[in-house]
């Protein structure tokens, strides 16, 4: 899988170095996931000195913070790519709906295996700051992954697949299990099923939940 971000690092011109720091603290974050995201070693593959990159950011959790929201960014994007490739949205019916949540939850995990340092990153945003602002860790569709999971339950409340006294709160308990799991096969006792068995644990997951909702 290939998940783009905005800009590449190194690419920094007068007046864009916000943009230039962000990007570098990105593949930092890709390399290492959050502990890698250092103000200095940015302002380094930015090109600039450390002090400069201060006019822009308080500190190294300020930068953190950026980075966390495009690396969210880059889960959305990659949640609407799988749910556009799972059913055309001309596709209103239950079973279309239900073949878009389930690949909400399966491009989810998808990201968290291909991409793990910025699955990690994407909920690192330091406890002494706000999480993300209503504008960031957004896709193109402009919703972010719970709002993304939302819009496929919706769905399936439209489509008769689920009661709507039953829709409030669901999209927590489905995002809930999956995260789950993309822990458990990223840093957990999981890590080292083999891929049919990882994708297997996956499709059980996603049957429950379907089951369960």
């Amino acid at each position: 899988m290939s998940v783009t971000t905005t800009s590449q690092p190194g690419s920094y011109h007068h007046g864009n170095l916000r943009v230039a720091l962000i990007d570098a603290g990105v593949e930092l974050a890709r390399e290492g996931g959050p502990d890698a995201v250092v103000l200095r070693e940015a302002s380094r593959r930015a090109g600039v000195s450390h002090n400069a990159a201060y006019r822009h950011f308080a500190d190294r959790d300020s930068l953190l913070a950026a980075v966390c929201g495009r690396c969210m960014s880059a889960l959305a994007r990659l949640m609407e790519k799988r749910i556009a490739q799972a059913a055309p949205a001309s596709d209103d019916g239950l079973k279309g709906a239900r073949r878009r949540l389930r690949a909400t939850g399966t491009a989810y995990v998808e990201f968290a295996l291909t991409e793990p340092g910025w699955f990690r990153t994407a909920f690192a945003v330091p406890a002494e700051l706000h999480y993300l602002a209503g504008d960031e860790g957004l896709g193109e569709s402009g919703l972010g992954p719970l709002e993304l999971l939302g819009a496929q339950l919706d769905a399936v409340v439209k489509a008769g697949g689920l009661p709507p006294k039953r829709r409030p709160g669901a999209e927590f308990t489905a995002w809930s299990a999956v995260h789950g799991l993309a822990m458990l096969l990223i840093d957990g006792p999981l890590r080292e099923l083999p891929q049919p068995e990882r994708d297997a644990a996956l499709e059980h997951l996603l049957d429950t939940i379907t089951r369960g909702l």
